[in-house]
């Protein structure tokens, strides 16, 4: 039988042309969100904070706080722990905002809370995963065998995530209709490259997928559920309007696990545990936030 520590000794297959593919994706995927970004959407936590500053707790302090709980209690492997804690520490992740519009949320907010979150997590990203994952003692031992420069996680997003939105705000800006022509192409193909390199990681490595994926599903479910009712039980007690409530929850429970995916691959070597739930992390919450989003649009 499969034990879980096992997947602390795994190690994914994956080339430097294997990432080159992501990291491109990656910047793609931003730049095409980044064209629907304007810099007055941002004007929108001035005309409505309490929402707004909400989005940002549920995000960056609520969700890694209760990963932490989460995996207490769970007591899973080092190695899924920090995949745990690195998807809780990501971002946004880019389809929030036709998931919100799907479900008829608050659109104006959830844009305004992509583009925060995509730009704050230069900086929150990196002290967020190093933070909580230094609080569960199994994790910590394994971060300090990795020797992680965190310097060099924010020059990564700051790449791969910062300069790719702020090209695509400026070009939304200054060349509005060349952005319109723009995005019609480059949103789908990068999502096209994005599961082109999904398929390749699944294929190089499909074995230990078929090997570990009972053992991980259990795990995502688990994270991505609390993912998901943390923004929306902050906005319930909060007493937010139902478009902000369910914008909130949709913001919260999908993350950018591509990020994710690109720093496990660049500075922890595609670490099993972290690889497996981060890649299976994306899959999923594609699934639960399109459901929730279909249950939701008859719900005004």
């Amino acid at each position: 039988m499969t034990s879980p520590h096992e997947l602390d000794q795994v190690r994914l297959n994956f080339s430097p042309d294997d990432l080159l593919l992501l990291n491109l994706a990656l910047v793609l995927i931003m730049y095409g969100v980044a064209l629907d970004l304007r810099l007055k959407d941002f004007s929108y936590l001035f005309k409505n904070p309490k929402p707004f500053l909400l989005g940002v707790l549920a995000q960056f302090l609520l969700l890694p706080f209760f990963t932490w709980i989460l995996i207490l209690i769970m007591n899973p492997p080092p190695s899924v722990a920090l995949g745990m804690f690195l998807v809780a520490a990501c971002p946004g992740g880019n389809v929030s905002n036709f998931l919100s519009n799907l479900a008829r949320g608050n659109t104006a907010l959830s844009v305004s809370l992509t583009g925060f979150s995509s730009i704050g997590s230069i900086l929150l990203t990196p002290l967020n995963f190093t933070f909580w994952a230094s609080q569960y003692p199994a994790s910590k031992q394994l971060l300090r065998t990795i020797s992680l420069d965190i310097s060099d996680v924010l020059l990564t997003i700051i790449l791969i995530l910062g300069i790719p939105l702020f090209l695509g705000i400026l070009t939304r800006t200054f060349f509005s209709n060349f952005a319109d022509q723009a995005k019609k192409v480059l949103q789908p193909l990068s999502i096209l490259i994005f599961a082109g390199f999904v398929v390749v990681a699944f294929a190089g490595n499909f074995d230990l997928f078929l090997q570990y994926i009972t053992l991980i599903f259990g795990w995502v479910l688990a994270h991505n559920s609390v993912a998901l009712a943390t923004g929306f039980l902050t906005a319930k007690l909060a007493k937010l309007p139902l478009p902000d409530t369910k914008t909130l929850s949709i913001e919260t429970g999908i993350q950018n696990s591509g990020l994710g995916l690109v720093l496990i691959f660049t500075y922890f070597e595609g670490l099993g545990g972290m690889a497996i739930i981060t890649a299976l992390w994306g899959i999923w919450h594609l699934i639960s936030g399109m459901a929730i989003a279909a249950f939701w649009r008859n719900y005004r």
